[in-house]
């Protein structure tokens, strides 16, 4: 019998090839429970990825990227998963609307831009990552790692920050306090800490450097977006 993934014959249960069984289970509610199982596991898995990045996060990362990377879910899913959490929690609370207004006087493009950023957190906090990991790359140039390196990092840090927002939007939805600024203050302190432990933790310097790095990638993404939706205007009139 060959595989029916990578057409190696196969003489056991899996394909020496590429590890597929060489005969599928059928989907039914053990398989389910059990990849639910898998996804929440506390030893690997979403659940584990937080408890890890909410003590030492990056001592974490910094092994994910050099020695284990089986036991942290993948940096873009799990960006995007936080993301798309934060984006249903907010919409179900109505979060963004009692802070961010559209409406006909104000359609431009660049309100178009920013209409898009808040409805797609996943893709707009991985761009503006690249924003951020640029400045790093400046700031902390005498370490060795590479630009994707840290925008791996960054995935795993802007992830965790929309945990915190989703937190407190929960919070503010149910008690009806204004809480966002005080979550945006909360992981403002999160990605500090995070960023520049994953450098040097005993050098103040580089929880500078990180903060510094940080707010100027998050301005130099806003506008870029601003510039963006004013050059499509010019061009279109």
């Amino acid at each position: 019998m060959n595989c029916k993934n990578c057409n190696t014959e196969i003489n056991s249960n899996y394909c020496p090839g590429c590890g597929q069984p060489a005969k599928l289970k059928r989907i039914d509610g053990h398989y389910i429970v059990h990849e639910i199982e898998h996804v929440l596991h506390f030893e690997r898995g979403i659940l584990y990825t937080i408890r890890e990045l909410l003590t030492h996060p990056g001592q974490n990362v910094r092994n994910y990227i050099s020695d284990n990377r089986s036991r942290l879910v993948k940096p873009i899913i799990f960006i995007i998963v936080t993301s798309l959490i934060y984006t249903i929690v907010s919409h179900f609370f109505h979060i963004e609307n009692s802070y961010i207004q559209y409406n006909e006087i104000t359609k431009t493009t660049v309100s178009v831009v920013f209409k898009w950023i808040q409805d797609h957190y996943g893709y707009s906090n991985i761009i503006m990552g690249v924003f951020i990991a640029g400045w790093l790359k400046v700031f902390f140039r005498k370490y060795d790692y590479n630009f994707f390196e840290i925008l791996i990092l960054l995935c795993f840090v802007i992830g965790m920050s929309m945990l915190i927002y989703t937190l407190f939007a929960i919070f503010q939805g149910v008690t009806g306090f204004r809480l966002m600024q005080i979550g945006g203050m909360i992981s403002i302190v999160y990605n500090t800490w995070a960023i520049g432990q994953f450098f040097d933790k005993k050098k103040v310097g580089s929880y500078i450097k990180a903060l510094a790095s940080y707010l100027l990638g998050m301005i130099t993404f806003m506008l870029t977006g601003v510039f963006m939706g004013i050059a499509i205007d010019t061009l279109m009139r």
